[in-house]
Order: C-alpha cells, then structure tokens, then sequence
C-alpha cells in the first residue's frame, strides 16, 4: 500500500490546489527518462492529458511500445528517441535539456542515482553554480497550506553552503508555486544556538546569510525544533516571537536521515500526500517514485510546469 492510497484524493486539497496554479497551462517538452513500465508511462500519458507535459519518451524504442501496447496505452502521438539502454537513455535525456530541446526532466524506470549521474555529467550542460536538491511539497491535513521539505533525498550530510543552496532552491521552488514571501524554518532539537550541536550553528548562519544578501526571495529562522516551526501555540509558549515559527512554508531539515524520517512519518501517520522536484540544475527533475499516486505524479508534473514558467521569466528579464 502506497502513502497515496491512504490519503486518497479529496477535492481542495493542497495537491489539487496545486494543480489548479497549472490550469490552461503552456504545457513543458519533459524528457521522460527509460519508460519501460506501465507506471512510468501512465505518468506521462495522464500528464499529457492534463496538458501539464508534452512528453519526449527516450529510451529502448521497443520495449517503450511492448510496455505501452502491454498496458493498454495510446502514445501514438509522442516522439520516441531510441537509446539501447537505461545508462544510455539517461545521457542523452540529459543532453536534450541541457541543450534546451526540453524544459524538464522525468524519470522512468531507472534508479534515481544512476540518472543523476547523468544529470551531474559536465557534458551534459545541466549543471549550475548551485548543488541539486530535491524538494517534497506535501499536503498535510492538519495543516493549513503546502509543507515544503528539503533535503530528504539527495545531500546526505550537507555542511553551511550547501544549505544555503538548498535553500535557496526551496525559496525558488515555493516562489514558483505562487508564495510571494515563503517562510524558511530551519530544524534542530532545540531553539537556541548551542556550540556542540552543528546544526544550531548553520542555522544561525544562515539567517544571517539571509540577512546578507545571500540567500533572497524569503525569510528565514532558526534554530527551531518542529513543533515550533509548525504550530503557533508551542512558538508563544516557549516565548519565541518569530515571523515564521508556526507559520512555516518550507522546512530545512539537517540532513538526509532526518528529513527522510520526517518526510515519511507525515505520509504514513498523518496521512500526506506529496509531490517532489529536484531544483539546482538548469532544468527541474521529477523524481517519481513506484509508490507515488496518480495524483501525486500528476502534482510533480504541475511544480516542474510552474518552475519551468518561472525561469522562462527570468530569462526574459535578464
């Protein structure tokens, strides 16, 4: 049973909402990366549909049209660029979006390190100043609005700048989503800045790295435990008077341990759906998972349209 199945999909939800940012959209040329299975297609098709994606199916040609013909889908209209293999499919997947042939990425049935490894490839031109990050957007029902949380998937152990890039990312991610000012908490065990516990002291860094200049587009505070982050009640009685604590839309965990336990207890005990994008490189990567619902599928699609929208912006203005 999938986390998607036991939060199935009701009208308002955060997802849905989510999807309605996406409505009468210019929908993105995504690669999809080796979609041999009736999963990783099905994704793509239901993308189409929703005009979220115009798919480019790159990988062993007839094993795409067996699995296709195999689960009963129509891709007549898709092109299909043949690679032998998964290794393959990934490089030049990569290569077509670093060459802009394509403003998004989705992956298929691969191992998410092996199509990193493509997408970190100097050759393929996806690489930017800033290290990748994955973000999960989840919908909480015991909380008000989109949770963003990162790192949970990729950077293991990050020291202070590579949180600052993965805060940046996050920011850039929830700007997409239409948050005009998202508010950044960054986690630890406890609230004040204590010299033995690192995580304490990026935290404090990094705030003041927002003061700087260094990080843009949001407002950060930490050190805050979760709780505080996540509800007001607990900030106002720890006396915490913060602009966030309590009203957070993106939460910096402290490392990949933490963050994929948060992440995972909110899907299976509080019953959260969730979509997830990588950000950082030159164009956004869905990291689908064989769990992942419909409609969260379908969620990560419509983040990776919005955040394709927004560097399309970007580059009008420069």
């Amino acid at each position: 049973m999938s986390p998607s199945d036991l939060a199935p999909s009701v009208p308002g939800s955060q997802l849905e909402r989510l999807l309605a940012l996406a409505d009468h959209p210019d929908p993105v040329a995504t690669v999809v990366v080796h979609p041999v299975d009736d999963l990783s297609l099905q994704g793509a098709v239901e993308a189409a549909a929703r005009r979220l994606i115009v798919p480019i199916l790159v990988g062993p040609k007839a094993k795409i049209l067996g699995a296709a013909q195999a689960a009963g889908l129509d891709i007549s209209g898709f092109e299909i660029v043949d690679a032998p293999h998964s290794h393959a499919a990934a490089a030049l997947a990569c290569q077509m979006a670093g060459r802009g042939e394509a403003e998004a990425i989705m992956k298929g049935a691969l191992h998410t390190d092996e199509l990193l490894e493509a997408v970190v490839a100097k050759d393929c031109g996806l690489r930017t100043e800033r290290r990748m990050s994955h973000v999960f957007i989840l919908d909480v029902p015991t909380y008000p609005k989109p949770l963003l949380v990162t790192d949970a998937a990729i950077n293991i152990a990050p020291d202070l700048a590579t949180k600052r890039d993965i805060v940046q990312n996050a920011i850039d991610c929830a700007r997409a989503m239409g948050v005009a000012r998202p508010k950044v908490a960054i986690l630890a065990a406890v609230e004040t800045v204590n010299p033995k516990m690192t995580a304490t002291l990026d935290a404090a860094a990094l705030c003041k790295m927002a003061d700087r200049g260094q990080i843009v587009g949001g407002v950060l505070d930490g050190p805050l435990a979760f709780d505080n982050a996540i509800s007001k009640e607990a900030a106002t009685q720890k006396h915490i008077v913060s602009e966030v604590a309590g009203d957070a839309d993106i939460l910096l965990v402290p490392d990949i341990e933490s963050g994929n336990m948060l992440a995972k207890q909110l899907f299976y005990l509080a019953r959260a759906q969730s979509a997830g994008i990588v950000m950082g490189a030159k164009a956004p990567i869905m990291l689908t998972s064989r769990s992942d619902g419909v409609l969260s599928r379908l969620a990560s699609c419509a983040v990776a349209l919005l955040v394709a929208q927004a560097k399309r912006q970007t580059s009008r203005h420069d």
